[in-house]
């Protein structure tokens, strides 16, 4: 094994320095005139007859102002246009919320989702770190609409999807919309020092950590509209890009990683509650590991099983991959077990030798069962935020949101 590969060498630290570097270069072409984010193709250009989802217009600014503390030129440009994007024309001044897409001729995708305003808090929380005058108005309006209409205080979780309008709340309910907004309060709470949003972070994760249990560590994705377990949910459209049939492996690990920081930074000077949490992540992380990793006789991460760990969708998205190398090493310097660093090593190696585009930059989306690059669930490469943390978080401080660890240089 290359010592490039291996967790807390030198080699590896200018690995993921170089790498963080191309991939903000990567990203530079993003901005639209009105300030929402481009989808890139596979050598960063923009696509301009695609949908400018606002949830990437969140992701950017989160990008750029890790890259503005890591001191990456331009950085600050490209804040001040997503953050005009987000608060232009992403932004739903009649009804309220932000649109979930900005279609090419400057219309909107109907729906107001969780998802894309959990990722409005951490872009808003982002351009308070970072100072910006308007930052502080929009993390207010962002959290004021996300508590009026997406977090029920009874239930301790948020909803999913309203219309339009906010008039009409769907019954589905579903947990990726309420993993990123542990990350999103998360990152409120460390940018304003509001612990209500992490305390609500603990009631959703107890929740998790119970379905997850219940169901051998493959935690269910879908749920009804009192919170029932749906596990036919897309049997029929397994490979849905934000709803997929099954566990999703990806999510045990990007759970496991989240639930580490929320245990860390709540008690702090109680290891054992913490270690509790910690041994549930360390489940998370090893069921998603054992079914979903060399599932198929190739190496990577299935994008999903069936409910005995099966694969259902042999093809690799990045994102997971960028999560399997977070949070193994999060686990490494958190546990101190080997078997952690020896999983960060093979990740290492994947990436370099199939993920990572050499010749035109960033990491290809999605691998088929071949390791083939492959464009059906995600083609091109609109996507910077998994791949950039994954170059910091491995060597930051696991109890900060990481835009704060970087502009506080809380280097493990």
């Amino acid at each position: 094994m290359k010592q490039k590969y291996m967790i807390d060498t030198k080699e590896n630290k200018l690995f993921l320095k170089e790498m963080c570097e191309n991939l903000l270069n990567f990203g530079h072409q993003f901005p639209a005139p009105d300030g929402t984010c481009y989808y890139l193709g596979d050598d960063g250009t923009p696509w301009k007859s695609y949908n400018r989802d606002t949830f990437e217009t969140c992701r950017m600014p989160h990008v750029y102002t890790i890259g503005k503390y890591l001191g990456h030129e331009g950085s600050e440009e490209l804040i001040d246009a997503a953050i005009k994007g987000l608060r232009g024309a992403a932004k739903d001044k009649e009804n309220g919320g932000w649109f979930s897409s900005v279609t090419p001729d400057g219309g909107h995708v109907e729906n107001k989702l969780c998802y894309v305003h959990a990722f409005v808090i951490l872009a808003a929380s982002d351009a308070v770190l970072a100072e910006y005058p308007e930052g502080k108005e929009l993390l207010r309006d962002a959290l004021d609409t996300y508590d009026r209409y997406f977090w029920n205080e009874e239930a301790g979780m948020a909803c999913d999807t309203w219309n339009t309008e906010f008039t009409v709340l769907d019954p589905y309910r579903g947990l990726n919309a309420n993993m990123h907004t542990v990350e999103a309060f998360l990152a409120a709470a460390d940018v304003t020092g509001d612990e209500r949003y992490r305390v609500r972070c603990g009631r959703i994760i107890r929740h998790v950590i119970g379905w997850a249990a219940d169901n051998e560590w493959r935690i269910p994705e879908h749920y009804t509209s009192d919170w029932k377990p749906d596990l036919e949910c897309n049997r029929d459209h397994p490979d849905d890009q934000f709803k997929p049939y099954g566990a999703t492996p990806g999510h045990g690990l990007e759970w496991a990683r989240l639930i580490i920081q929320w245990a860390l930074s709540t008690y702090k000077k109680d290891d054992k509650k913490a270690d509790l949490y910690i041994e549930s992540a360390e489940k998370l992380f090893d069921r998603a590991v054992k079914d979903g990793w060399n599932a198929d006789g190739e190496p990577g991460i299935v994008y999903t099983t069936d409910w005995n760990g099966k694969p259902v969708v042999h093809d690799r998205m990045h994102w997971v991959l960028a999560e399997a190398i977070n949070t193994s090493a999060v686990l490494w310097h958190v546990t101190g077990k080997q078997k952690y660093a020896d999983a960060y090593a093979g990740f290492m190696e994947y990436l370099d030798e199939k993920v990572l585009d050499h010749k035109n930059g960033s990491w290809f989306h999605q691998m088929d069962c071949n390791n083939v690059p492959s464009n059906t669930v995600w083609p091109g490469k609109p996507d910077l935020y998994h791949a950039v943390q994954a170059t910091l978080i491995p060597y930051y401080v696991p109890d900060l949101s990481i835009a704060v660890a970087v502009k506080e240089r809380k280097r493990i």
